[in-house]
């Protein structure tokens, strides 16, 4: 898988890229946890789920948000990394024009700026949201979800308490023309300490059903 760097923001991004066989093929960005607390793009997780969409041949993306590793810029409490996700997924579409559909993967922090992302991008079509924070961060944004998505989290997540997530979720379900699917891991932490292999097989499940064309409502087609 090339290293890749390219220009973000505030200065270089550092990447991991791989491209799919099909010129046409969907594109699949997944955004890490926290800068501040040890989030990279070679957390576990994020690795991993680069790896499920690379294997379902997807064209595919992950990153350093800007000071981390080789990437440039200062931690910007998530305002400059939704530039930088903006900037990660121009680049890619720049080099695959012929490519019509995204998806959006984040963990923790990066699910947060995954919604975002989701919100100014009408050609992200699904949405992996992995251990969400909605304790923490503001979803209010989520007026409508304009996609349909996988919310994944633990019921013994103490630093996203279920009880949160579940908040989020209900107000999800009640927006029409889209389809919410929540998976509650039972057992498992923040971290899917334990956990990381039954987390990537229900997201891979997911994605082999939306792919196949469930979980989904028909939508009509958003413009970029």
């Amino acid at each position: 898988m090339p290293e890749v760097i390219f220009t973000g923001p505030a200065g270089r991004l550092e990447g991991r890229y791989q491209p799919s066989t099909e010129k046409n093929a969907p594109i699949a960005i997944v955004l890490h946890p926290h800068p501040r607390f040890g989030g990279t793009m070679n957390n576990k997780i994020v690795y991993d789920l680069f790896y499920m969409f690379q294997k379902r041949n997807f064209t595919t993306l992950r990153f350093n948000f800007r000071s981390i590793g080789r990437s440039q810029g200062n931690f910007d409490h998530g305002v400059g990394e939704l530039s930088d996700a903006a900037a990660a997924l121009d680049w890619i579409q720049a080099l695959h024009p012929d490519s019509q559909h995204c998806w959006v993967a984040g963990y923790s922090f990066g699910a947060w700026i995954g919604m975002q992302l989701l919100m100014r991008r009408p050609e992200i079509e699904g949405f992996m949201s992995i251990a969400p924070q909605p304790n923490i961060y503001d979803f209010s944004f989520l007026a409508p979800c304009p996609s349909s998505g996988l919310i994944i989290h633990g019921d013994a997540d103490k630093v996203a308490p279920p009880k949160d997530v579940q908040v989020l979720v209900d107000k999800l379900h009640t927006q029409k023309g889209i389809t919410i699917t929540q998976k509650i891991l039972p057992g498992a932490n923040h971290f899917f300490s334990n956990d990381t292999d039954l987390l990537i097989e229900e997201c891979s499940d997911y994605l082999d059903r939306r792919l196949a064309g469930e979980l989904a409502e028909p939508r009509p087609k958003r413009l970029r």
